[in-house]
């Protein structure tokens, strides 16, 4: 099943999800990165980006 809803202040995933974190983007060379743990090379990830 994959529900997405999305508010001015909140939102609402359902999608299977094994694991939540959150982490500042860092700038790598011309572009920017995530830094996320090893055991999730090669898994689908879903990126939100939020205004500050």
């Amino acid at each position: 099943m994959r529900k997405f809803t999305f508010k001015k202040e909140s939102f609402t995933i359902e999608s299977g999800v094994k694991f939540f974190y959150e982490k500042n983007i860092t700038k790598f060379g011309n572009g920017a990165k995530i830094d996320a743990p090893k055991e999730y090379i090669g898994k689908k990830v879903i990126v939100l980006v939020c205004e500050d």
